[in-house]
């Protein structure tokens, strides 16, 4: 809910928060996307903005986004473009490989902060809680963008990719440095069962030696094995503010 702008985050309440994270979107529409184009409808930027975040972690679908607006497919991508160019919203490229078939190419979107995104929502911690579809989408956000900055600090290159098939087996972040990869996949519960690595075998089946580790990240106390190189990993080991 907070997300990890740090202005926003001295903000002390929530209601500040989201004021402070409505405020920049304003700025960054009105100053950026104008330096970068004549767009007439600044607002309607901001509208959909505010479905991508609703999108957030799903696949891109621009027809989707583009649907509440009466403006063609093109027009629709050309403004996604916009937002991406000014670091509100990212796609993560799906993972290829000649081992696996039937794999689906389309990126997921992901928006540049969780903060950010429950402040166009409109949703506060308490709304957050009690809808689990959002909770779980903006939750898998906010661990893709934390590993993103650990990465940053990484002395190797890291790329990231998501994976999924046609038959729905997938998992929702791959990092490949050189010929090494791992999976993480991100649960919203305090319980992990052997299913919920389903798409991480299937990863580890494909690319064999290459796999280094597999991980489900969930809301629970212990780091628990779950076969060789595969671990179900607390959130709170991610962020350092959760640690009391």
């Amino acid at each position: 809910m907070k997300g990890g702008y740090p202005a926003a985050l001295a903000r002390p309440t929530e209601k500040r928060r989201a004021n402070w994270y409505r405020d920049y979107i304003t700025t960054i529409v009105q100053r950026d996307v104008q330096d970068l184009t004549r767009i007439q409808k600044l607002e309607m930027l901001t509208r959909l903005l505010s479905m991508a975040a609703g999108q957030t972690s799903r696949l891109f679908n621009v027809s989707n986004l583009g649907s509440p607006f009466a403006l063609s497919t093109p027009t629709i991508r050309e403004h996604l473009i916009l937002l991406e160019q000014v670091f509100l919203i990212e796609q993560l490229q799906p993972w290829h490989s000649n081992r696996l078939s039937r794999l689906i190419k389309t990126p997921k979107l992901h928006i540049a902060d969780t903060g950010l995104a429950c402040a166009l929502l409109g949703v506060t911690s308490d709304m957050l809680w009690k809808d689990r579809a959002l909770l779980g989408q903006l939750l898998e956000t906010f661990i893709y963008q934390e590993l993103r900055k650990y990465a940053d600090w990484h002395d190797q290159q890291l790329s990231f990719y998501h994976f999924r098939n046609k038959d729905k087996v997938e998992v929702d972040i791959i990092i490949e440095q050189g010929l090494s990869i791992a999976g993480i996949e991100i649960k919203a519960s305090a319980t992990v069962t052997a299913s919920d690595f389903k798409g991480l075998n299937k990863l580890k089946d494909a690319v064999g030696d290459q796999f280094v580790a597999g991980v489900v990240f969930y809301d629970g106390e212990s780091i628990v094995p779950f076969g060789e190189r595969l671990f179900a990993v607390p959130i709170s080991l991610l962020i350092p503010s959760a640690h009391h």
